[in-house]
């Protein structure tokens, strides 16, 4: 295997002329305002000063640590795997966003190392716009010279004696004026294990970069591959995570749109209803003008109570949609800008960070509406002795809680009038104790859906509404019942339609032989007959019911439906009534 290296995101180049390095955010620290000094890469993707961090102050929490605890950092990068234990764990706040931060087992510096970060703090010192470059070999001078081959500024008497050794004297050694144009001049990535080493190796089974000693000692037998060669694949998958990312940004710029909208929208209706409420305290003295008082303070209560409920929605998503944003960012940058080691031993960080970004939960919605209404015409009570009218409430209709009542939901006759009565509620499954809901009824027949029968809803001011139709055809309809274009709860559902009720052609009896007269061929439905040649019933005699009965059909209950199926000349239209 040879290192035939191909970078596949960031390069040592010139830059086009005019084009702008880094700005204070990606190289100044954002506790001390400096740029830079060893910054560290916190899990939420902010950086910061590797001094400022170690001033935070820290707190305790007890943690259940485990080789694979998400509160591990990769700067680490040869962390041993520990079994679970209960150990005491030390956390800051990240000093940008708040962010609880634990601290592996070695502190703050065993957090990762931002490299992007220094590269950009070298640039700009390159500029002018920062702090002076300390040599690398005595830290003391300024640098004015650097070895392209060991990419190491030199001060010019280190750079005296670096062309002087025999091993570095034909190295490529430049003006550090001559690399402003230059894109990376950051230092090599040396091996924390073996510091005489550069990682430029990458342990496929520990997913870590690794140097040549680490591959022949702890990574024995593991497969890796030179860094260059697994760029495409690892930096594809951060590609794809934060294409997955993007979107969401989107969205909570759009929730956040919304909600600045609906708060105008809602100022804007409060304010409506206070000039209704105004005006029709007008026409009052003392005791108007104080109901008038009092209205408008429960109006403020109610746009302070929905006005919080936004901003701390609001407040929500921004922090969320910063995060998000910190996220996206630092991605961008760090495929765009970090070298394919940067990325490599970043990409966990970023990883986990915008895997737990994507799956928060978030309403793109408003939580709160501007149903606000004001009703003059609603009883309020007494003030001053005074009956005065006009409230405010936020009652919403919920579809979904409204009740269908009454004996004609399911059945109902031709020609006959059927009714039953909508029950409307809130969300909280009390009656509204008002009207002026949009609700609409459709009947329409099974086998003719374009012959709707004509309803009449009648709104009761009450939170009621009748409603009556009449079906000229026997059958089956089905029932609509929307309010506010959305089905009650119950609806849609079916009626059917029998044919109009029969009345009865014969008599409410106790017999035949006393409702005829004696007549012998008087016949009744029962089915009883009487000794001697008589063809109906009598008491006591067999197939007399023992009770009252209809003599056309035999049915006991008088208030009854006839279903006798005789014609005009059958015996029973014989049968003549007379009082009981």
């Amino acid at each position: 295997m040879s290192e035939n290296r191909k970078p596949l995101l960031g390069f040592v180049g010139k830059l086009p002329s005019g084009t702008a390095l880094g700005n204070s955010g990606k190289t100044h620290c954002p506790l001390c305002m400096g740029l830079f000094k060893a910054p560290r890469l916190l899990p939420c993707l902010h950086t910061v000063c590797t001094t400022c961090l170690e001033q935070l102050e820290p707190y305790s929490v007890v943690d259940i640590r485990g080789g694979d605890s998400d509160t591990s950092s990769e700067g680490s990068i040869f962390q041993e795997l520990k079994p679970p234990s209960l150990q005491p764990q030390i956390g800051i706040l990240c000093p940008v966003c708040d962010t609880q931060v634990d601290l592996p087992m070695g502190g703050v510096k065993a957090l990762t190392i931002d490299h992007l970060a220094m590269n950009d703090v070298m640039l700009e010192s390159l500029r002018g716009e920062g702090q002076g470059l300390v040599c690398d070999l005595c830290s003391d001078r300024e640098v004015e010279k650097r070895c392209q081959t060991c990419r190491a500024n030199l001060c010019h008497f280190c750079c005296q004696a670096h062309r002087r050794q025999k091993k570095t004297t034909y190295h490529t050694v430049v003006d550090l004026k001559d690399l402003k144009g230059y894109s990376r001049i950051g230092k090599p990535i040396l091996c924390p294990v073996h510091p005489a080493e550069e990682l430029r190796l990458f342990c496929e089974l520990c997913d870590r970069p690794v140097c040549r000693d680490c591959v022949v000692g702890e990574h024995r037998e593991h497969p890796y591959d030179f860094a260059s060669n697994v760029i495409h694949k690892h930096g594809d998958s951060v590609r794809e995570l934060l294409r997955g990312t993007q979107p969401h940004v989107e969205a909570l710029e759009e929730a956040l749109a919304q909600i600045t909208e609906m708060n105008s929208a809602l100022q804007k209706r409060v304010e409506a209803v206070a000039a209704d409420v105004r005006t029709f305290s007008e026409g009052y003295i003392k005791a108007i003008e104080e109901h008038r008082d009092r209205l408008l303070k429960q109006l403020e209560d109610i746009r302070v109570q929905k006005e919080n409920s936004l901003q701390l929605q609001k407040a929500q998503l921004e922090q969320l949609l910063a995060d998000m944003r910190t996220g996206v960012e630092f991605t961008e940058h760090l495929l765009t800008s970090g070298s394919d080691l940067e990325i490599l031993i970043t990409k966990g960080v970023v990883v986990e960070r915008l895997t737990k970004l994507n799956k928060v939960e978030y309403s793109a919605h408003p939580g709160v509406n501007d149903k606000i209404r004001f009703s003059p015409q609603q009883r309020a009570g007494r003030c001053r002795g005074y009956e005065v009218y006009g409230t405010i409430n936020t009652k919403e209709v919920d579809p979904a809680k409204c009740v269908l009542q009454g004996e004609d939901l399911h059945r109902a006759r031709e020609k006959q009038t059927a009714s039953f009565t909508l029950l409307c509620k809130d969300a909280a499954g009390e009656s509204m104790g008002r009207g002026g809901d949009s609700v609409h009824v459709a009947v329409v027949p099974k086998d003719k859906k374009d012959s709707p029968v004509r309803t009449l809803v009648q709104d009761n001011k009450d939170g009621t509404y009748y409603v009556s139709y009449t079906p000229k055809e026997p059958g089956i309809y089905t029932v609509l019942v929307c309010v506010k274009e959305q089905h009650v709860q119950g609806s849609p559902f079916t009626v059917t339609v029998r044919k109009r009720h029969r009345s009865h052609t014969g008599v409410f009896h106790c017999c035949t032989f006393c409702s005829s007269g004696g007549q012998k061929t008087a016949r009744c439905a029962c089915g009883g007959t009487m000794p001697g040649g008589y063809l109906g019933c009598g008491h006591g005699h067999k197939g007399h019911p023992g009770r009252p009965h209809w003599s056309c059909c035999g049915k006991f209950a008088e208030k009854s439906e006839c279903t006798w199926t005789g014609g005009e000349s059958a015996p029973r239209s014989l049968l003549r009534t007379v009082a009981l």
